[in-house]
């Protein structure tokens, strides 16, 4: 284990934990410090070979990315060069891969925390390596026909999409998880170590804190260290000493009013300085990085933050899915919907539907389809169960519902029973994917936040058929929503629906 040497202090004693110094007298802390100790980093042994549990190896994913790059590109443009009887072929093949790399390598698409994370647009790479290879070719006086050279150069922004994506796969299945040292003030800790352990679809793994002040907090974590309230010298080897000790290769630091700005930017020296990555949390929430853009004016670093689609390209492409996806969804599934309809009917008295009054975009009612699972006279009896109710929102949920019918437990398990809202969806009162319909009386007890969930058409499926549907909290299902009002794109859609497939098949929530 790492040592920490501390500048000269009037510690006595041993220093803390591992490297973390003691919590320090007032008189300590007011001592004004020595431009020493002030712009000077702790020497810290950053060898993570030799430290057990250090399993994360940044970078190790970069060649295989970098020949996947470069062959990607080079083998189908030499193909394409000798189906068009170029001059040269192998040639130039080898050049504009070998091009394709560099101009990779020079926008960052390489740098070791990012590897496997396409950042940025890859058409914007590829633009630019057209653009350097008319200019390498206008200055040698290539004989290559330029159709066929772009053509040539096709393939290589889908190589690099797919070789980021089976990165991304390669790091998560080797656990390459950050190990993270939140730093901050006791409210801010349990707030964000509280969030990040409520979800596992990150790859940011707590392994301690050190709380700023004498609050403590109730995160549950280790404290393998304290920060003063006010500035003192000591701030960057009390974090150096508790990552150090808990082997963490991030340190997450969380502003407050006692961690100000002035306060972040000497840690973030010292922590630098040591080979420790750091991130700063923001007060920004539920914003997707898609529709965030950093820049730095007159000293400041600016967040520009998009707002929501609306209208636009996307949006009409969403209606064209919408409307379209409905339409074969209805036509494919003929079959499937005339045996479940005839279920229904066969197995308990009523209709087949169930038609109920919901509510979708800008608050406007519509009738919503569903195959019946439940009696017929289920609306009448739900007064009789409101005292088992297992929702603490105005939504209805009871895990075992006497109402529903035996074919209702497997058309629910399923989500079968929601079929029929492809002809919502084809009407136009619902679209593939949103948030979840509410029931009047639902909406009649919304609050300002929630009542954001109509902002946008509702879906057939959304974030919270694939997050664990009815096993949710209504504060949980209202995060969600929200994230999806603020942050859908087609692309989201897309993957959406994917994961509905398998959260379907696993009918985890569904009851």
């Amino acid at each position: 284990m790492g040592h920490v040497e501390i500048p000269e202090s009037d510690i006595s004693g041993t220093v803390g934990f591992a490297g973390a110094p003691r919590p320090r007298t007032a008189t300590a802390r007011s001592r004004p410090a020595t431009p020493e100790e002030l712009w000077t980093a702790p020497a810290v042994p950053r060898d993570r070979v030799d430290r057990p549990g250090a399993k994360r190896k940044p970078g190790r994913h970069l060649p295989l990315l970098v020949l996947t790059d470069v062959l990607g590109l080079g083998f189908p443009a030499l193909l394409v060069l000798r189906a068009g009887d170029q001059p040269g072929a192998p040639i130039a093949a080898a050049v504009a891969a070998t091009a394709w790399a560099v101009v990779r390598a020079a926008r960052g698409r390489y740098a070791a925390r990012d590897a496997g994370r396409v950042r940025g647009n890859p058409l914007g790479d590829w633009l630019v390596l057209v653009g350097l290879l008319a200019v390498l070719l206008a200055v040698t006086g290539g004989s290559l026909d330029p159709a066929t050279a772009v053509a040539a150069l096709v393939p290589g922004p889908a190589v690099a999409v797919l070789a980021g994506a089976t990165a991304r796969r390669l790091s998560a299945r080797r656990g390459a998880a950050r190990r993270v040292l939140v730093v901050g003030e006791a409210a801010g800790l349990d707030r964000t170590i509280g969030l990040l352990n409520s979800r596992t679809d990150h790859a940011y793994a707590v392994v301690a804190a050190v709380p700023v002040g004498p609050a403590v907090p109730n995160c549950g974590m280790p404290v393998p260290g304290r920060l003063a309230p006010e500035r003192a010298h000591d701030d960057v080897s009390t974090v150096l000493g508790g990552a150090l000790t808990h082997d963490a290769d991030l340190v997450l630091l969380a502003p407050g009013p006692r961690l100000d700005d002035d306060r972040l930017r000497r840690l973030s020296w010292g922590l630098h300085d040591s080979g420790l990555a750091l991130c700063v949390l923001s007060e920004l929430s539920g914003i997707a990085a898609a529709r965030v853009r950093p820049t730095s004016v007159a000293g400041l670093t600016l967040l520009h933050v998009a707002p929501p689609l609306r209208r636009g390209a996307q949006a009409v492409l969403k209606a064209v899915v919408d409307r379209g996806g409905a339409a074969l969804g209805l036509l494919v599934l003929a079959p499937v919907l005339f045996c479940v309809a005839l279920a229904v009917r066969l197995t308990s008295p009523g209709p087949v539907f169930h038609r109920q009054t919901r509510h979708g975009r800008h608050n406007r009612p519509f009738t919503m389809w569903k195959f019946r699972t439940m009696v017929a006279d289920a609306e009448s009896r739900r007064e009789q169960l409101s005292a088992a109710n297992e929702s603490e929102g105005p939504m209805f949920k009871m895990r075992r519902d006497p109402r529903v019918t035996r074919i209702g437990h497997a058309l629910r398990r399923t989500s079968v029973d929601e079929l029929p809202q492809l002809l919502n969806v084809l009407r136009g009162d619902m679209s593939l994917v949103g948030p979840r319909p509410p029931l009047p009386e639902e909406v009649s007890r919304y609050d300002e936040r929630e009542l954001r969930r109509l902002a946008v058409r509702p879906g057939l499926t959304g974030l919270w058929q694939v997050s664990g549907r009815s096993d949710l909290s209504w504060q949980e299902t209202v995060s969600l929503d929200l994230w999806y009002v603020d942050n859908w794109s087609v692309a989201t859609d897309m993957g959406l629906l994917a994961r509905t497939v398998r959260a379907v098949t696993d009918g985890r929530g569904a009851y």
